[in-house]
Formats: C-alpha cells, structure tokens, sequence
C-alpha cells in the first residue's frame, strides 16, 4: 500500500469517526478545503467548524450540524401538518406549532371552494398536510395544490421533535421508507415534527408509531439503520415499501 493510500485511508476513517457524533460550537468537525460548510457549520481556514450543538453529518463533502433540540422554524418548500384554527373570508389560519398561524389561501386548494361554504371543505380542528410556499415576517403561506397535500383523514398523528425529523425521514427518504415497507402504512413526516400514519388496519399503525417513536428517542445514536432493522425483525415485520408520497424537502441527510 503507498503512502498515499495510507493517508487516504486514515483520513477517512476519521472523517467517519467524527460524523453522526455530537460537537459543540467552535469544534473542529473536519480539515480539507475541499469540504463545503452547510447548515449549522462554517470554515476557519482550512477547517469547517460546528456553529452549533448538534449531530456532525459529512454527506459527499458537505458538513452540516443538525441541532440536537430547538423550536422548528419553517422554511420554503417544507411539508408541515397542522389543525384549522380559524376561518377567515378568504382562507384558513393553520396551527403547525411555529411562532405564528400559517395562512392557507383558497386559491391554494385542489379544487374551487365557494367562499360561503369554505367550513364544509375545512373546518375548525380538522388536520391537513401542507406544504410552505413563502415566509414572511407576518407570517407563513401555504398550499396543498399539490398530490400528496390535503386534509387528514383517518390514521393516527403524533408528535416527535422537529430536531428529530431528519432521522425519521433518512438520507433520501431511506428510514421512512424502511418503515413503509415493514408495516404497509402510509407514513407522512411533517418538518414540523408532526408524523401522520395511516395503515390498513390498527396494529399496523401501532408498529409503526413505535418504529418512529424508537427512532425519534434515539436520533443521536450511530448505526441508528441496524438498530431499527433489528427492530423490525424483532416485531416480526416484514413487506415491499408503498409509493413515498411526501417529499422530503429539508432532511439534513442524516441517515
């Protein structure tokens, strides 16, 4: 092996040594100036530097320090679920949980809505999937025009922390689909923390609120992936993934 192989070697198992391990604001989470600083991170000559608590996650050169706990704050293009709060002339106040209501507007709806029957399309408590299409100061606008979009029915929807999405959901949809697959339900992950899980019948939605919940309260751990396939094996689970319906716009690409 030549000395160039050797460094190449070592380097990479450091790289790997440090991702998915907790560091703390101003510690150095790599050196090379062929690593691009992201989310929670920047650079200090040649090392890219935690600017936060976090999880350190290296994705093909890309660093990133996904927070550990915090508020959710909502972004352009994130999925949210949220309950009808009010109903106002020309649309529908949402509660995702943020600082302020989200505003759905009826334009933003599938199909026409009169406006003197805007309650019997939605109405207050009732729970929807959106997706966040402007942030302004005064709030956040949303639509749900898209498929996959709409208002919940049936299913169960809990709660996890927003920190705790990215791993829910896994490096392009992997974990969420894991658990589509192993129990046949249709699993929506909401940035927000929100999940919503509907399945053929209660057992299933069960299972899968377990998986999600086991992943929620262990999103720090490395080798989180085997962890839940052993999970899975363990329930006796097992089944081709269904179409991913939601999108994930905002996954940090943790797993």
């Amino acid at each position: 092996m030549g000395v160039k192989n050797a460094l190449s070697i070592i380097s990479n198992e450091k790289i790997m040594a440090k991702e998915r391990q907790i560091v703390i604001p101003g510690e150095t989470v790599v050196s090379g100036n062929e690593f691009l600083p992201g989310d929670g991170a920047y650079r200090d000559g040649a090392d890219v530097v935690a600017g936060r608590y976090g999880i350190a996650n290296i994705f093909e050169k890309h660093v990133k320090v996904v927070p550990v706990s915090g508020a959710y704050y909502p972004r352009r293009g994130n999925t949210i679920i949220g309950t009808i709060v009010d109903i106002t002339f020309n649309g529908w106040l949402i509660d995702f949980g943020g600082a302020q209501n989200a505003f759905l507007p009826v334009a933003e709806v599938p199909r026409y809505v009169n406006k003197n029957e805007m309650a019997e399309f939605l109405n207050f408590g009732e729970s929807v999937i959106v997706k966040v299409w402007d942030v302004k100061s005064r709030g956040v606008d949303v639509s749900m025009k898209m498929r996959g979009y709409g208002k919940i029915e049936g299913g169960m929807i809990i709660s996890v922390g927003p920190n705790q999405v990215p791993r829910i959901i896994g490096r392009e949809g992997s974990m969420v689909n894991m658990i589509k697959g192993a129990t046949g339900c249709d699993v929506t992950v909401g940035q927000n923390g929100k999940v919503w899980i509907s399945g053929k019948d209660t057992d299933k939605e069960v299972a899968a609120r377990k998986i999600v919940e086991f992943i929620g309260e262990n999103a720090v751990t490395v080798g989180l992936t085997e962890k839940v396939e052993k999970m899975i094996k363990k329930m006796g689970l097992e089944g081709s993934a269904p179409e991913i319906v939601a999108e994930n716009t905002d996954a940090e690409d943790v797993e």
